[in-house]
């Protein structure tokens, strides 16, 4: 991952605390470099892996199971994952095998003490509830050093020799600075693996910037393909066997700072079998756009063996400044023309800005968003993509309140009620008659502080601010920063959907048009909600709050 979230077009780069060490770009001031070193030194350090969690452990219950239960810590959230303790940082893309969801992610067991990550694993059968299971791919134990991003991979036909079903991770390596790729096979359906002998199966050509392997079977070429993050352009491999890679072709990038993270699959647009592209995104800065860090992504065709741009330009999966090393998978449960209409998302909700700074006291890293459902839509001669939550989040729904239609003239505003839970979902209609004007809706603490989510319709553009939320004045200028998205007006009115956590805000403007996804802490204390109207007369219409049942992950056992 990048930490390059700089206030300037200066590409600022720092190691992820998984903790990669990087090349600080040559252009930043040697003072800085030295602090930024120094962070990294001490963000993500990894340990042996923990003891396999007791599978009769349940989470504690709660009382009402709309309110996380009394002994959690304040800032725990109440629908999104985070681990028990010690740090978590990038997500790996989930696989489906036997009627289960296998999910890995970065996890550093020794933070802030020692240092490294490993493949931590959990399950689930609903990608909403999740139960751990403990480190799948330790570090640090075959000699080449600790396990960074990658893909697990179910290998159906037994292209690798590992069996036919067996699970394939390929994985970065980092040992002194030099990034590899290496393989590591599981034969117990993705619980436990083995390192290759024959690791690295790829080794570094001579450059600093070498990882994050994503890897799928391209069923119209017959073989694997490999893209890898590459500094400033993403670099496709095939392969006959997961073993040996050959380089196919390269996708050179301008403006964006040190890529990491790529994804590349096919869509079909608004859901026609005719009409199928290929997205090829990647996690990228966005400092030359007045952005921060996040996901960019390009549309346009792969032959196999190279993508060409439909030359559209880049597009940000999310606008806000917390949606970065995201990773997409399809529903294999599906026919395979239906697993083309849309595709599941997560992304760490952090940022290298302030990554080690959230105000949480048992873990650190921040945590995953809701799992997502994106959908390619056309736009003009070009198309976009869409997010939405996934289907599946509506299982923690309870029964929803409307919201009275109001009216706010300039300068006014309503209070309105708050569920009697800790994560709930708000869903607006705004509108303003003439076009002009703006809407503000303030999620506020018993203390006063605010985070807000708003659309200003002059400019047609949605936004979150958290710059006076109860840590906004501890935390460097990134996170005080309003994020925005182009959000069209459509006949004088925009949707929000808005899903609200103890620890964020998540916006869905626009029928998906745009995301925003934003960190924002508070006081732990009865929260309040605001709708006000800066500047011009605004409508509130067909609006819906609805609770959101708490979602504990199934941890190890107090003893383990």
């Amino acid at each position: 991952m990048i930490d390059q979230d700089a206030p300037n077009p200066v590409v600022v780069v720092r190691r992820r605390p998984r903790t990669r060490t990087r090349v600080i770009a040559a252009l930043v001031a040697v003072a800085f470099a030295a602090v930024a070193t120094a962070v990294i030194l001490t963000l993500v350090r990894g340990s042996d892996a923990d003891p396999a969690p007791d599978p009769t452990a349940t989470p504690p219950a709660a009382s009402n199971p709309y309110e996380r239960p009394a002994d959690w810590s304040p800032q725990r959230p109440a629908v999104h994952f985070t681990p028990e303790k010690d740090w978590m940082n990038d997500p790996q893309k989930p696989i489906f095998l036997d009627g289960v969801w296998h999910y890995y992610y970065l996890y550093n067991a020794d933070y802030p003490d020692g240092n490294g990550t490993a493949w931590y694993h959990s399950t689930s059968t609903d990608l909403v509830h999740w139960e751990d299971q403990g480190v799948a791919i330790d570090k640090y134990a075959n000699g080449l050093g600790d396990i960074w991003t990658g893909t697990a991979v179910v290998d159906t036909d037994n292209t690798a020799g590992f069996g036919a079903g067996a699970v394939v991770a390929l994985v970065t390596q980092q040992v002194d600075g030099v990034q590899r790729q290496s393989l590591f096979a599981s034969t117990d359906g993705g619980y436990s693996f083995e390192s290759y002998e024959g690791n690295p199966v790829m080794e570094n050509p001579g450059v600093a910037d070498w990882r994050d392997p994503r890897v799928f079977w391209d069923e119209g070429a017959g073989h694997w393909v490999m893209a890898l993050a590459e500094h400033d352009r993403i670099g496709f491999y095939t392969s006959p066997n997961l073993r040996e890679w050959t380089f196919a072709s390269d996708f050179v990038t301008t403006g964006l700072g040190v890529l990491e993270c790529p994804d590349l699959f096919p869509m079909a647009v608004d859901g026609d079998p005719n009409d199928v592209r290929w997205v090829l995104l990647a996690g990228a800065n966005g400092a030359a756009e007045g952005k921060t860090t996040g996901t960019a992504y390009w549309v346009g065709e792969w032959d196999g063996e190279r993508f060409t741009a439909d030359g559209s330009g880049h597009r940000w999966l999310d606008h806000g400044a917390d949606y970065y090393a995201a990773v997409t998978w399809d529903d294999t449960r599906l026919p395979a023309e239906e697993r083309l209409d849309s595709r599941y998302s997560i992304a760490w909700m952090n940022n290298w800005a302030y990554a080690d700074r959230f105000p949480t006291e048992d873990w650190h890293g921040g945590s995953n968003s809701v799992v997502r459902s994106i959908r390619l839509g056309a736009e003009g001669d070009s198309a976009q993509l869409y997010s939405t939550p996934a289907d599946e989040l509506r299982t923690l729904e309870g029964d929803p309140e409307r919201i009275d239609d109001v009216h706010l003239d300039a300068g006014s505003e309503t209070e309105l009620a708050a569920p009697a839970s800790d994560a709930y979902r708000l869903r607006l209609d705004v509108a303003s008659a003439d076009g002009t004007g703006e809407v503000q809706v303030k999620v506020l603490d018993g203390d006063g502080r605010f985070a807000t989510v708003g659309y200003d319709f002059d400019t047609q553009v949605a936004f979150v601010a958290r710059d006076a939320d109860a840590i906004a004045s501890e935390m460097p200028a990134e996170y005080r920063a309003v994020r925005t998205a182009p959000v069209p007006e459509s006949d004088g009115r925009v949707q929000l959907d808005i899903v609200v956590d103890v620890a964020s805000i998540e916006v869905f403007a626009g029928a998906g048009a745009a995301s925003l996804t934003m960190a924002t802490y508070g006081s732990p204390s009865e929260r309040q909600l605001r709708v006000d109207a800066p500047r011009g007369p605004v409508e509130v219409i067909g609006g819906t709050i609805t609770p959101l049942r708490v979602a504990p992950v199934v941890r190890a056992s107090a003893s383990d």
